[in-house]
């Protein structure tokens, strides 16, 4: 089926890209480790991404795509779609340019308000030069996301799949390079991350001409005219704005949790990072695959109003998130510091850098069920075209945030800050599903809340098996390539064996539901 197809296409590029991306950040750290350059390199790379997601692949892509879509194959056909993208065009590139500029402009001060705390007048000249460099790639990155949306409407998914490989490839060399220049120029930390910061502004070029040439090659040629605010223009900010005020609830925290950061020691920022890099591989896998499937199922049996539909699809999403997640997350706690030591452990990245991301993983990866729950349960208010319900408890979760880091930030550091995150989560939950059964949408059946409690079962089994192995392999951890890939091997299928079979020992998974389920036909 087509369908099959696309989805196929698009998981298999992603994951090709969170591979490479796992691959930069390991570089990464063994390169410029954990220090005051690599705090002030993320800080000023998460501003810019916060931007971009906030209104280029958040915003902008929920009203664009939609609109685009109904010109193409309306009445007007590719004309009429070319003249709206050449009006948005336009008029957004423009915003793009002031937007940049005044950032710019207003960067020290931004770069102090995340701060707040004395910082070394070098080290705040580094962070300030750095965002500035690397801001200019939200302009890039938003027309790509204009042209990716082009493209999405004609069926081809791969160039906007494949654009953040470009990146990362990018930035591994600039790293690979910016070594090579460390050992034979005597280049040093901050020059490699100056290197590094101008690659991702040429990356954004690199990854614009991609798109650019895939929209050709489908027939569109994209033109800048003079700009004028159309109707349809109009129409497309006004839907826009409630999509950023919708998304902006996780951007917020990201940089009010980049704020926290910066209140504590040097390396906090890049500590932080790191876990969150191995915490994102299941949520990214597991979480978003889950809730972009069962959006539209669950939209077609809310419209028929087929509840018993509506439920049976909400349980079996939950109930596979959680026979994945919750294993990841016992995993990745108790072989917190074994994973990250293996993984990111070399070069300018020690063994004390190593044990102080395991201790925020342990902490971060708390929250992974929750964080995946949240995806999961959100498209149940999406079919119902409530949209304001999950802003409502992603803005609760926030609060929750700041005060918690205001009142342990001083005793736990950033730990502190891992552990207020995955509070914040579970209130997330917990609202979503107060909400869910009190407006009689959803609630979890008894039979699933006995698979689940059977789920925990097998994750503390294989949670004892990992803390055994664990211990015997640990002289592999920081030792050769071949050492620590055996190391990953054997922690990696120990997890997977014990935690299968004592989950269908125990009756954690339903068999045959779990067959009729891997037989079904994509609606």
């Amino acid at each position: 089926m087509s369908l099959l197809k696309h989805v196929g296409t698009i998981g298999s590029l992603t994951m090709v890209s969170r591979v490479a991306g796992m691959a930069r950040e390991m570089i990464f750290s063994r390169v410029l480790g954990a220090n005051a350059v690599t705090d002030a390199w993320f800080q000023a790379f998460i501003i810019p991404n916060v931007f971009r997601r906030l209104f280029a692949e958040g915003a902008f892509s929920a009203a664009f795509v939609p609109m685009f879509s109904k010109r193409l194959h309306g009445d007007g056909g590719l004309e009429s779609a070319r003249s709206f993208s050449d009006d948005v065009l336009s008029v957004f590139l423009p915003v793009l340019i002031l937007l940049c500029a005044a950032m710019m402009v207003a960067m020290p001060g931004v770069i102090w308000i995340l701060a707040e705390k004395p910082i070394d007048p070098e080290n705040f000249d580094m962070a300030v030069t750095f965002a500035r460099i690397m801001f200019p790639y939200i302009i890039l990155v938003s027309l790509v996301t204009l042209f990716t949306g082009m493209l999405n409407s004609v069926s081809r998914f791969a160039p906007g799949a494949s654009f953040p490989i470009i990146l990362n490839l990018v930035l591994i060399t600039a790293l690979m390079g910016g070594e090579y220049a460390a050992e034979t120029l005597g280049w040093s930390v901050e020059q490699v991350g100056y290197a590094v910061a101008w690659a991702v502004t040429g990356a954004g070029v690199l990854q614009l001409a991609w798109l650019y040439y895939w929209t050709r090659v489908e027939g569109f040629r994209p033109r800048l005219l003079w700009p004028r605010i159309t109707p349809e223009v109009k129409r497309l900010s006004v839907i826009a704005l409630p999509a950023a005020i919708g998304g902006g609830a996780y951007q917020i925290n990201t940089l009010v949790q980049l704020y926290f950061l910066n209140q504590l020691a040097d390396g906090s920022v890049s500590y932080m990072n790191y876990a969150d890099r191995l915490n994102q591989l299941p949520l990214g896998i597991i979480g978003i695959a889950l809730s972009t499937a069962i959006l539209p199922t669950l939209s077609k049996f809310v419209g028929s109003k087929n509840k018993e539909g509506a439920d049976r699809i909400q349980s079996d999403a939950i109930e596979l998130s959680m026979l994945l997640t919750i294993p990841a997350a016992v995993a990745l706690a108790v072989c917190a510091v074994p994973f990250v030591t293996m993984i990111f452990q070399g070069g300018r990245f020690d063994l004390a850098d190593a044990a102080a991301t395991g201790q925020v993983l342990a902490a971060l990866v708390l929250g992974l069920p929750a964080y995946v729950l949240v995806k999961v349960l959100v498209p149940n208010f999406y079919a119902r075209s409530d949209t304001k319900t999950p802003v409502y408890a992603a803005f609760i979760s926030l609060i929750v945030f700041v005060g918690l880091n205001f009142a342990i930030l001083t005793d736990y550091g950033v730990v502190g800050v891992a552990y207020a995150s995955v509070i914040g989560a579970w209130i997330n939950v917990a609202y979503l599903y107060v909400v869910l059964v009190k407006r009689g949408y959803y609630s979890i059946p008894l039979a699933l809340v006995g698979r689940i409690a059977r789920q925990l079962v097998a994750a503390a089994a294989m949670g004892a098996a990992l803390w055994f192995a664990r211990d015997l392999l640990t002289g592999w951890f920081s030792a050769g390539l071949f050492e620590r890939l055996g190391a990953l091997l054997v922690l990696v299928g120990c997890s997977a064996v014990v935690y299968f079979g004592v989950a269908f020992a125990v009756g954690a998974i339903d068999r045959q539901r779990l067959a009729a389920l891997t037989k079904k036909k994509a609606p």
